[in-house]
């Protein structure tokens, strides 16, 4: 009988480049869905992924400031114990701020790292490597996501 290969596992990290387009989010929701997918975890962690992925991207496209040209780099890793840690690179050095207390409800701004710091187990910010920019990250459980 002949021998049949196993599918190799699926990788564990993915890295994609994103250019600063209002498209961006979108593109990196499809590539952490892409990402998840393939694990039986992956269901349970889209959704707050896709959130977050969304709410960091996009504020890197707006309050990063930076040429144009330069791409904001988007990282997803997935641990042995579910843990997904979703990393947004940018070349600004600038921190982001969670703003307190509550935003006016016309506001169209404001809730985006309230509501990554709700979602995830845990998040931070980092200078990068190098010394160009910074990275925003954050961990999202599998346990707190089926809570």
């Amino acid at each position: 009988m002949p021998e049949t290969d196993s599918p190799s596992p699926a990788p564990t990290e993915q890295t994609c480049l994103l250019p600063r387009r209002r498209t961006s989010p979108r593109t990196a929701r499809h590539k952490l869905r892409d990402f998840l997918t393939p694990f039986p975890v992956g269901e349970l962690l889209l959704p707050a992924g896709e959130l977050i992925v969304t709410e960091l991207v996009t504020n890197s496209l707006q309050h990063a400031r930076v040429p144009r040209d330069r791409h904001i780099l988007a990282r997803f890793h997935l641990s042995p114990d579910d843990t997904l840690r979703i990393e947004v690179h940018d070349a600004d050095r600038e921190k982001p701020t969670v703003h307190p207390g509550p935003v006016p409800a016309h506001s169209e701004t404001g809730r985006g790292l309230f509501l990554v710091q709700e979602l995830a187990t845990q998040w931070g910010c980092c200078p990068r490597e190098g010394g160009i920019g910074k990275f925003v990250w954050c961990h999202i459980s599998a346990e707190a996501a089926a809570a």
